[in-house]
C-alpha cells in the first residue's frame, strides 16, 4: 500500500509500505476514505517530537471502512464505515475508567506516533470497539473527519476546561482550525462575547462567520491592551490559548480576569514564563489538556443534525497521492489561506 512516511526532521515521502494486519484479538484494519493534517503533524516534520521514529507512518485522523476485525470485536464488522478517533483507548485501565482516555495505559494518543497512522490506504486501529465509531446513514462524511480530533480538542481542552458559562467573555487566541473548532462549540453555552485574536486578517474574517463578534490582529503587540480596552479594563471571563507559543500564552495571562479561567490548547514546543508574580492573588484558574474524546459522541449528535457545520473548516481537497501537495498548502496557511486540507481516496 501507500502511505506518508516519516523519515526524520523534515524529511517525508508518499511511498510503498506494507499493508497493515491484525496483531491483537481486539484490532481492526480500516481502509482510508478520507483524512486530514493536523498541526501536530507539522511539529513531528520538524522534529519537535524527538521519540517519533524513522519509517513511521503519520496522521491520526479519518473515516473509513472496516476492511477485517480481530475474533474479540463485537461493535463493528466488514464492511462498516466509521470514524477513527484520534485517541486508542482499551476502556478498562484505571485511566480509561476515570474517562482519561488519552492517558489509556495501552493507548491514549500513538495513532502516526507511537505506531503508523491514517494518512495512508489502510491502517490498524486497536482496541477497536473503543477507539471507532459509526458513520450514521446518510451522514456527510466530510463533517466528520473534524471529529477524529479538532472538534473534541477545541471543546474538551478549551470550552470544558474553560468552564465557559452563559453571558460569558470568551477570548480565543489562535484562529486556526482548533481555535475555530473552540468558537464552535463556545456558542453552545451563548457567551456574550467571543473574541478572536490572530496574526492572520484571513483568518480572523473566517472566524466572524463562525460567530466571533469582535477580531483583533495581534501583529503589533498590542492585543492584550486592546482587549482591556474592550472589556473596560475587566478583562475576560475565559482565555483559550490554541497556538502553542510563548507569545499566545503571554497573551491569555494579560487578559485573564479575577476568577476567570485559562484554558491551554496549543502544543508548546518551548518553555512559557507563568506571571504567577501577577496572578497569585487573581483566582485564576489554568488548565491544560489532552483530548480524551470523551464528548465525541455528543458531538457527532450534533454534526448528524447539522446544528454543527464543521465541514465549512474545510478549505482545501486533494486525493491521497496528491498528500505531498496537501502538506505544502497547510504547511504555508497563510499565503493558501487553509484551514483544514481534506485528503480523500480515489473514488471515495
Amino acid at each position: 500500500m501507500k502511505a506518508l512516511v516519516y523519515h526524520g526532521p523534515g524529511k517525508r515521502a508518499w511511498e510503498e509500505t506494507r499493508k497493515p494486519a491484525l496483531k491483537e484479538s481486539t484490532d481492526a484494519i480500516v481502509r482510508i476514505l478520507r483524512t486530514t493534517i493536523c498541526g501536530t503533524d507539522l511539529h513531528i516534520l520538524k522534529g519537535d517530537l524527538p521519540e517519533v521514529t524513522d519509517g513511521r507512518i503519520l496522521g491520526h485522523e479519518g473515516v473509513g471502512v472496516v476492511e477485517d476485525v480481530g475474533e474479540a470485536v463485537t461493535s463493528f464488522h466488514k464492511g462498516d464505515r466509521v470514524i477513527i478517533s484520534c485517541v486508542t483507548s482499551c476502556g478498562k485501565c484505571v485511566n480509561c475508567k476515570k474517562q482519561m482516555y488519552s492517558h489509556c495505559l495501552d493507548g491514549g494518543w500513538i495513532l502516526g506516533y507511537q505506531i503508523d497512522g491514517t494518512q495512508a490506504e489502510y491502517v490498524r486501529i486497536p482496541h477497536a470497539d473503543n477507539s471507532l465509531y459509526a458513520v450514521p446513514p446518510g451522514a456527510d462524511e466530510e463533517a466528520l473527519v473534524m471529529l477524529s480530533d479538532i472538534l473534541p480538542t477545541g471543546f474538551e481542552c478549551g470550552v470544558l476546561n474553560g468552564q465557559v458559562k452563559p453571558g460569558d467573555s470568551v477570548a480565543i487566541v489562535g484562529a486556526g482550525p482548533i481555535g475555530l473548532a473552540a468558537l464552535m462549540t463556545a456558542k453552545f453555552y451563548s457567551p456574550s462575547e467571543l473574541i478572536l485574536i490572530d496574526l492572520d486578517d484571513n483568518r480572523l474574517e473566517m472566524s466572524r462567520k463562525f460567530g466571533a463578534t469582535k477580531l483583533i490582529n495581534s501583529t503589533d503587540g498590542k492585543a492584550a491592551a486592546r482587549v482591556m480596552e474592550m472589556t473596560q479594563n475587566r478583562g475576560v471571563d475565559v482565555a483559550i490559548e490554541a497556538v502553542g507559543v510563548r507569545a499566545s500564552f503571554d497573551i491569555c495571562q494579560a487578559i485573564v480576569t479575577a476568577g476567570g479561567h485559562l484554558a491551554n490548547i496549543g502544543v508548546h514546543g518551548k518553555s512559557v514564563e507563568l506571571h504567577l508574580e501577577r496572578l497569585w492573588s487573581q483566582n485564576i484558574t489554568l488548565t491544560t489538556r489532552l483530548v480524551d474524546t470523551s464528548t465525541t459522541p455528543m458531538l457527532l449528535k450534533t454534526v448528524a443534525a447539522k446544528s454543527l457545520r464543521p465541514e465549512q473548516l474545510i478549505t482545501h481537497r486533494f486525493v491521497l497521492d496528491d498528500i505531498a501537495k496537501a502538506y505544502d498548502t497547510f504547511g504555508n496557511a497563510a499565503k493558501e489561506r487553509a484551514l483544514k486540507v481534506l485528503i480523500a481516496a480515489v473514488g471515495a
